[in-house]
């Protein structure tokens, strides 16, 4: 059986997880503090593990900020704060349903990784770009027996991966919608503005200037209301997609051969901007400039309307085969 812990932030580890998971002929446990998502085959356990970032009392009522308990151990790890119960019990429940497993991937944490390999199992780090050369980051890439990188090799420069090359999978970027079958174009110019990539009165304002301009528009994923469990028939049919530079979203975007405005979101280790330099670099998406305006947005969606990218360059077909190759390549 392979263990598989899954990051809560957002959608895109889950998203990643449920994408590969099919190509998988090991049974998976999945470890997360998300709950069980709608998706995964009856096969896939899924065990839902403790907070460990909320204020605590403890049971001599003493109150626990976990951000106050010197959670990166002076700048060793990302997150382990003194005297949290949920962040003890987290690694505990691990630990607990770990003897029959094989490998362990983690998609991300550097204290997982580390903890999984103290225990003895074979680790697959999932890495994302940005500057990750920090302590907690190095300490995880040493100790990882497989480092999956979900982008085209070459694309993305990661600068801590240097030195482990002989233990990197560069898989392309992995998406759930690889291999479907776009829909046909709109014959008007229409516009698909993607989850949260701009601020709510920056994308209002852009789509009236655009329907000013002719164009059709639609705004999905922006909240809870306007989510769309399946956007495949959006994606492919819409002139252009503004998006953010996220890995899922970018693999989104290749799948479908979209021509793209990106804005890149801030995330640590800057992530998303060297997303975007690497996608301008290679003539697969128009990036916007940092604190664009609606009027900057119309504009490149203008220009990225004639657009034709290689979205070929970004590996898409077949990643998650390969993610899945190189995981159970490292069973026993």
């Amino acid at each position: 059986m392979i263990g598989w812990y899954v990051h809560h932030h957002g959608y895109g580890h889950v998203a990643r997880f449920r994408a590969v998971q099919p190509h998988l002929r090991e049974r998976v446990r999945v470890f997360s503090s998300l709950p069980r998502p709608d998706g995964p085959d009856d096969e896939v356990e899924w065990i839902v593990l403790p907070g460990d970032a909320d204020t605590v009392e403890r049971a001599d009522g003493a109150v626990c900020d976990p951000r106050d308990a010197d959670p990166t151990v002076r700048g060793a790890l990302h997150w382990a704060p003194h005297d949290h119960p949920g962040h003890r019990a987290r690694l505990a429940r691990i630990a607990a349903h770990t003897e029959d497993l094989r490998v362990f991937v983690t998609d991300v944490s550097a204290e997982v990784v580390a903890f999984t390999r103290l225990l003895g199992l074979r680790t697959v780090a999932v890495t994302q770009p940005g500057e990750r050369t920090d302590p907690a980051h190095s300490l995880a890439y040493d100790l990882a027996d497989r480092i999956l990188a979900p982008w085209a090799h070459g694309a993305v420069p990661a600068g801590a991966l240097s030195p482990r090359t002989d233990r990197v999978v560069w898989t392309g970027g992995i998406s759930r919608h690889d291999g479907r079958v776009a829909d046909a174009a709109d014959a008007e110019r229409s516009v698909l503005f993607l989850g949260r990539a701009l601020d709510d009165d920056v994308r209002r304002a852009a789509e009236q200037q655009l329907a000013a301009a002719g164009w059709r528009t639609r705004a999905i994923g922006h909240d809870a209301a306007s989510r769309v469990d399946d956007p495949w028939s959006l994606l492919t049919s819409h002139t252009v997609v503004v998006s953010a530079a996220g890995q899922n979203s970018v693999a989104d975007l290749a799948a479908a051969g979209a021509r793209a405005v990106v804005v890149a979101q801030d995330r640590p280790f800057d992530e998303q901007r060297h997303t975007a330099r690497a996608l301008h670099r290679w003539n697969l998406a128009r990036v916007a400039p940092e604190g664009v305006d609606a009027a900057g947005v119309a504009a490149l969606v203008e220009a990225a309307a004639t657009d034709d990218p290689d979205w070929s360059r970004w590996q898409v077909a077949g990643a998650a085969e390969r993610a899945a190759e190189a995981v159970e390549a490292m069973l026993p």
